[in-house]
């Protein structure tokens, strides 16, 4: 059996200090509309994808579909997401973006990018062509 890399070490941890960070960052970006960050990807994808069953937003997102029902049921209470019957199986549950939803998760991405360009403003282009090829080639793993 080997034994975990120093370099290995290094890298990981520095790998979690700049995710906190822009976590953090992208948290106080989320301020103005009083959204976690879960509830602003839910938002994302149902932007992205539109109108969803409960079960593939779930999907999507990666987490259970008792917590996305949590999920649609905040979203919901903020008049973000609507619900509705799936005409196509009575026992699913379809879930949209309203018009307000909409134009919240639209400004919310602006936000996330203005904050991503502020975040990484201090790399260099070529640093920052760089980060990306690495983290493509990561996520591709």
């Amino acid at each position: 059996m080997t034994s975990p890399s120093p370099d290995g070490d290094r890298l990981a941890e520095a790998f979690w200090t700049v995710a906190r960070r822009l976590r953090h960052r992208t948290k106080i970006a989320l301020e103005p509309w009083d959204l976690s960050p879960s509830l602003a990807r839910a938002l994302s994808v149902l932007a992205r994808d539109g109108e969803l069953r409960l079960s593939a937003l779930a999907e999507k997102l990666r987490i259970v579909p008792r917590s996305a029902t949590e999920v649609v049921d905040d979203l919901q209470r903020m008049a973000l997401v609507t619900r509705r019957p799936d005409p196509d199986d009575r026992r699913a549950v379809l879930v949209a973006l309203t018009e307000r939803g909409a134009r919240i998760s639209q400004a919310i991405l602006q936000a996330r990018q203005a904050e991503g360009e502020r975040f990484f403003a201090a790399l260099d282009p070529s640093d920052r062509a760089d980060l990306a090829r690495v983290l493509r080639k990561l996520s591709e793993l």
